[in-house]
């Protein structure tokens, strides 16, 4: 083989190794530092309900992530379409019930500039990620959206739940019904591009990382912040699960397939497919929803 041809493949994979690299140790990092953080939480009698809600939103996405990183060996033409189509559906719910409501409610002006600050973030993030791909960053712009989100709930969820008399099934649905699908889907898009779904271990731990320490210091932001950061924690999510949406369209990395042939006839009913697991998705969370209403 020639070296000028090998040199580029070899500096590739060099490149990719040494991402995936830095990708687990800031999964790990942060999964470290939300252990450290719970205990100094305990520590200082903290209410205890805040170190479950942190560790219950941990363990829906790592839950999430390994099924997503497993689902990409399957060759089946409809399991990418189902898989993102009922997370993603389950996601943009799970937004709609749980986060958005949220938000409103505790400032319904700031509560809906911070939505569309959030949604548009999210779309500015994503449309000009393809910049961050040939900088030297040890993240992928999905698990950048998620911990973005996942921070500025945190932030509200330290200084509001603290006062909570009881933690709530509904709490635990809400917590369930958007987490789960994100990890799920953000690993099959990480795993698919060859990447470490450990990465996710990060946004999976960040309501934690920053719920704790507003616990433990007991800060206790205007109405005007509160619903601004709810917002914008609502908005990113909400433009990640649209995002995620299966498209069945040529090139679509949410609904990949080989349009030779009869294609508009796979086409078709790649998004008959895509359609109907994206509301099956949804039915499934306003099933959970009513179930603990």
């Amino acid at each position: 083989m020639n070296v000028s041809e090998a040199s580029p493949r070899t500096s590739a994979e060099s490149k990719l190794s040494s991402a995936i690299g830095r990708e687990q140790l800031v999964g790990v990092g942060g999964t470290l530092l939300l252990l450290a953080l719970s205990i100094v939480a305990l520590v200082s009698n903290v209410n205890w309900k805040l170190v479950a809600i942190s560790w219950t939103a941990f363990g829906a996405m790592a839950l999430g992530a390994p099924l997503g990183a497993r689902a990409v060996a399957s060759d089946h033409p409809l399991e990418p379409v189902w898989g993102y189509g009922l997370a993603s559906g389950a996601m943009v719910t799970s937004t709609a019930l749980f986060l958005v409501p949220q938000a409103l409610s505790q400032n319904g002006r700031f509560g809906s500039l911070g939505i569309a600050a959030g949604f548009l973030l999210g779309y500015v993030g994503h449309t000009l990620g393809h910049r961050f791909t040939h900088l030297d960053v040890p993240i992928d712009h999905t698990a950048a959206e998620l911990t973005i989100h996942a921070l500025s709930a945190g932030a509200i969820i330290g200084a509001i739940y603290t006062a909570m008399p009881s933690l709530t099934s509904v709490l635990g649905v809400a917590l369930v019904a958007h987490k789960a699908p994100a990890g799920y889907a953000a690993a099959r898009r990480l795993a698919s591009k060859g990447r470490s779904v450990t990465a996710l271990l990060l946004p999976a731990a960040a309501v934690g990382l920053v719920a704790l320490p507003v616990g433990i210091i007991g800060v206790a932001p205007s109405s005007g912040l509160r619903g601004l950061l709810f917002g914008v924690a609502a908005g990113v999510f909400l433009h990640v699960a649209v995002d995620l949406l299966p498209e069945c369209t040529t090139g679509s990395e949410t609904c990949p397939a080989d349009f030779e042939g009869d294609a508009h006839q796979l086409q078709d009913r790649l998004r008959t497919h895509a359609a109907l697991s994206s509301v099956v998705g949804g039915v499934v969370v306003v099933l959970m929803w009513l179930l603990v209403g």
